[in-house]
């Protein structure tokens, strides 16, 4: 007889989330550095990822039209990012709302959450790409560790000091001690960055404020899983749940950068190879 299994406790799931985080760092490492293709045919290939569990999640009787979707995505994130129309704001968005939209020419529920929420992914696959060519490998070097950083300090204060939920309704397990060490996690990133790599204090700034834009992306995942009645956006990353729970943050961060971006200037970290 099968013994019954221990409780996992607070902690349960460290173990097989530092392994994956690790070789996810690893990977993610060489492609920031090599850069041009390679950078983007992994960013291409994690959009379309994103795009098919999105599509899974709100339409799960139709995994054959959702893995098309998914390969939609890619093939236009591609396109995009190859032709010359990419310098054509307008176009270049109605071309990345394509695999949303051909998404929604079935059943679908939250039709419209599926169309924004897609279009958003493949808004920030494509900004993701751009920002490593302009801004070369520092500034997503800085972009990826003021996420992480955020993250793992939110996850280690939020599961030691517990307190207040940060906002209960969508996402249970946010604490606002996890949140606000999020923030000072990536103010330590921008310091390091000020310091190191030339750019502005400014950044010091401007790193909480994209931590949160990342701790918001997080949240809205978390909201459209709980809509779907799903614990993880699918099982493809051990300990992490899918590609989209975790990427769901750089997402938001993504998006951040290319708004404040349109803006104005933004304190970035010198530009690397």
């Amino acid at each position: 007889m099968r013994r019954p299994e221990k409780p996992k406790g607070r902690w349960g799931d460290l173990r097989r989330r530092m392994i994956s985080a690790a070789i996810m760092l690893s990977v993610g490492a060489i492609e920031v550095w090599l850069g041009g293709v390679p950078f983007a045919l992994l960013v291409i290939g994690l959009t379309g990822l994103m795009l098919w569990e999105l599509a899974r999640m709100t339409a799960p009787q139709r995994p054959y039209s959702n893995i098309l979707v998914g390969l939609l995505a890619s093939a236009i994130l591609t396109g995009v990012l190859s032709f010359v129309f990419r310098e054509e704001m307008m176009l270049a968005l109605a071309a990345l709302a394509l695999a949303p939209g051909a998404g929604l020419l079935g059943p679908r529920r939250d039709r419209r959450i599926f169309f924004t929420y897609g279009t958003a992914l493949m808004v920030a696959g494509a900004g993701l790409v751009m920002l490593r060519e302009e801004g070369g490998s520092v500034a997503i070097l800085w972009l990826i560790l003021v996420v992480v950083t955020s993250d793992v300090m939110g996850y280690f204060a939020g599961r030691s000091l517990g307190g207040p939920k940060f906002w209960p309704a969508v996402s249970p397990n946010k604490t606002w001690s996890g949140t606000i060490a999020g923030w000072l996690g990536a103010a330590i990133v921008g310091l390091g960055f000020s310091i190191a790599a030339g750019a502005g204090w400014g950044l010091i700034i401007l790193s909480p404020v994209i931590a949160l834009a990342g701790q918001l992306g997080d949240i809205v995942e978390s909201w459209i899983k709980r809509r779907s009645g799903v614990k993880d956006s699918s099982s493809l990353i051990p300990g992490h749940g899918g590609v989209l729970d975790r990427f769901d943050a750089l997402t938001g961060a993504v998006l951040a950068v290319l708004v404040l971006g349109m803006l104005g200037d933004l304190p970035l970290p010198a530009m690397g190879n």
